[in-house]
């Protein structure tokens, strides 16, 4: 049996839940659990090409012209909220003269 969540505030008939709670809840679930590390990997990958891009001291446009694409996607990329292939992300690597491994 399922455990509820109980919640943290109730306004009258309104149940109030913590995120963290409910993340705690829905971090059972397989099929949730694997699309939530999917994207924490993913924005933890764009955050890292962001810092790397700061460290060169490159401008967005710079980093682009670099990698042959358009400023737009570096800046969609960067932002975090737009999916990116993996032509995108090879070019990127090879800015900094980095390498895409599975391991």
């Amino acid at each position: 049996m399922i455990k509820k969540v109980k919640p943290f505030k109730k306004i009258g008939d309104i149940e109030l839940y913590s995120f963290d709670d409910m993340l705690k809840k829905d971090l059972k679930s397989p099929k949730f659990r694997k699309a939530y590390e999917e994207e924490l990997a993913r924005l933890h990958l764009v955050r890292d090409i962001r810092k790397a891009r700061m460290a060169k001291k490159l401008t967005q446009k710079q980093m682009a012209k670099a990698a042959g694409m358009p400023q737009s996607v570096v800046a969609r990329l960067e932002s975090g909220t737009h999916p990116f292939s993996f032509s995108t992300l090879y070019r990127i690597a090879n800015v900094f003269g980095k390498k895409i491994v599975l391991v």
